[in-house]
């Protein structure tokens, strides 16, 4: 081993020491808050353009050296220390000095790559960004922790999220408007349920008065027309008292003045001469009268009943029709009130789903903030 050899290696351990105290020298600078947020971090910047510069000085020594090392194994003839050309000290022959120049420059070489000074410059990064397709496990240029694509993913997050803040701001206002909406309409229901059973309670109780003014109407004209028919017979007794008065004997046979004066039913015996055939006929007369108006009696009292009976139908049919009504209000707005709890559930359900299929799909696990400051990078 050449002596060159040992050197560079030595200056390549010395570099590799010097990289990994920045590298902990710059550690512990990032994880200072003080110094990592008052700005940008000078002293790294200088020791990488340092470590640039110190790269590219060692880089330059190195192809300076293979360079000398290649002219010291090559003979004055212009023939490779191993190759069987001519004797040291003898002419090369006439042209091989341009043949190689012409046909074998030191691009075509298969040692190019290693001494060409500008590949540095020509050749491309070991890493372009985190999904660099060279970089795979055993590359060693990209680690836990690093992220190229951090500031252009951080805006695109910041631009989602300002769309997902909108958009869940939006959804927000509509929800809010819609259930503004369905208020709204259901106290405009409620108060037309609250009118419709106003006008139906008036209804009733206009029916309710109505058949009660009946009642006390045909009440009246019953009492008036017994009235009437009292005050008629009542007279008629006292024409039939004044004629009998004015027509009967005292003294003589006549029949009538058997009668008693304690009620016509009874008689004086030692006066009485049998019934006549108008008594008798009187008798007849007045059982049909008695019969007549007994029967009259109890068809009015017939009427009577059957008009209570009708009222009491039209009442109960009148109570029966509304609390129908309330009853079908009340179903009505019943199924009205499930409906939209139906409603609100579906939503919420709809809700619910959005977010664990849209919104939480992802959940971060232990293992992904484990793996936050573990390095500079």
């Amino acid at each position: 081993m050449h002596k060159v050899d040992l050197l560079l290696e030595t200056k390549e351990a010395a570099a590799r020491e010097a990289a990994e105290e920045r590298e902990k020298q710059r550690l512990s600078r990032i994880f200072n808050s003080r110094h990592r947020t008052m700005g940008v971090d000078m002293e790294a910047l200088r020791s990488q353009v340092e470590e640039w510069k110190l790269r590219v000085e060692t880089e330059k020594r190195r192809d300076e050296t293979y360079g000398g090392r290649r002219a010291g194994a090559v003979r004055p003839g212009g023939t490779d220390a191993g190759g069987g050309g001519t004797s040291e000290g003898a002419a090369p022959p006439p042209g091989r000095a341009e043949f190689r120049e012409q046909e074998q420059p030191p691009h075509t070489r298969r040692e190019w790559d290693l001494y060409n000074p500008e590949g540095l410059r020509l050749d491309r990064p070991a890493r372009l960004s985190d999904y660099d397709p060279r970089c795979g496990p055993a590359s060693l240029q990209r680690f836990a922790g690093e992220d190229l694509a951090l500031p252009t993913r951080r805006r695109l997050q910041q631009c989602r999220s300002l769309e997902d803040q909108r958009a869940e701001r939006q959804r927000a206002r509509a929800d809010a408007q819609y259930a503004d909406t369905l208020e709204d309409k259901k106290r405009v229901e409620l108060d037309l349920r609250a009118q419709q059973l106003a006008q139906l309670e008036e209804e009733c109780r206009r029916a309710k008065d109505l058949a009660t003014a009946d009642y006390n109407r045909a009440q009246a004209a019953e009492a008036a027309e017994q009235h009437r028919l009292a005050c008629q017979r009542e007279q008629e007794d006292n024409q039939a008292e004044i004629h009998n008065h004015l027509t009967g004997q005292l003294l003589t046979e006549d029949p009538a003045m058997a009668e008693s004066l304690l009620g016509p039913h009874r008689i004086i015996t030692d006066r009485w001469k049998g019934m006549s055939p108008k008594q008798v006929e009187a008798v007849w007369k007045a059982q049909e009268e008695q019969r007549r108006e007994n029967q009259r009696l109890r068809e009015a009292e017939r009427q009577r009943e059957a008009e209570w009976e009708a009222q009491r139908q039209l009442a109960a049919r009148a109570a029966t029709a509304l609390e129908e009504k309330e009853r079908l209000s009340r179903l009505q707005l019943r199924r009205g009130l499930d409906a939209y709890n139906q409603q609100l559930a579906q939503e919420q359900r709809a809700q619910q789903q959005y977010l664990q299929r849209e919104v939480y799909t992802n959940p971060p696990s232990a293992q992904h903030h484990l793996q936050f400051n573990t390095s500079s990078r």
